[in-house]
């Protein structure tokens, strides 16, 4: 029975090979994001709460369009404030 020694170099190109290849299937196999999303998404996305999501709503935190008594939320918005680029 043969033995093969790892090294520290071997785990470590192992590693970074790893990762590669890990970013190239998230990139390809990522959907396209919608234009507008829904409070539920909305809320799932932010981690919140309903009444939170409210909040946000009444302070002008976050943009919105009422449209025959749904609540939607431009995908674009919502990135800004995750990357806390919106005032």
């Amino acid at each position: 029975m043969a033995v093969e020694i790892i090294t520290r170099e071997d785990l470590n190109h192992f590693r970074v090979q790893l990762l590669d290849d890990l970013k190239r299937i998230i990139q390809q196999k990522s959907p396209p994001h919608k234009e507008w999303i829904k409070s539920p998404e909305v809320r799932k996305i932010l981690g919140i709460s309903p009444g939170t999501l409210q909040t946000l709503r009444v302070k002008g935190t976050i943009r919105y369009a009422k449209v025959g008594g749904m609540l939607f939320y431009k995908y674009e918005d919502i990135e800004k404030l995750l990357n806390g680029n919106m005032a």
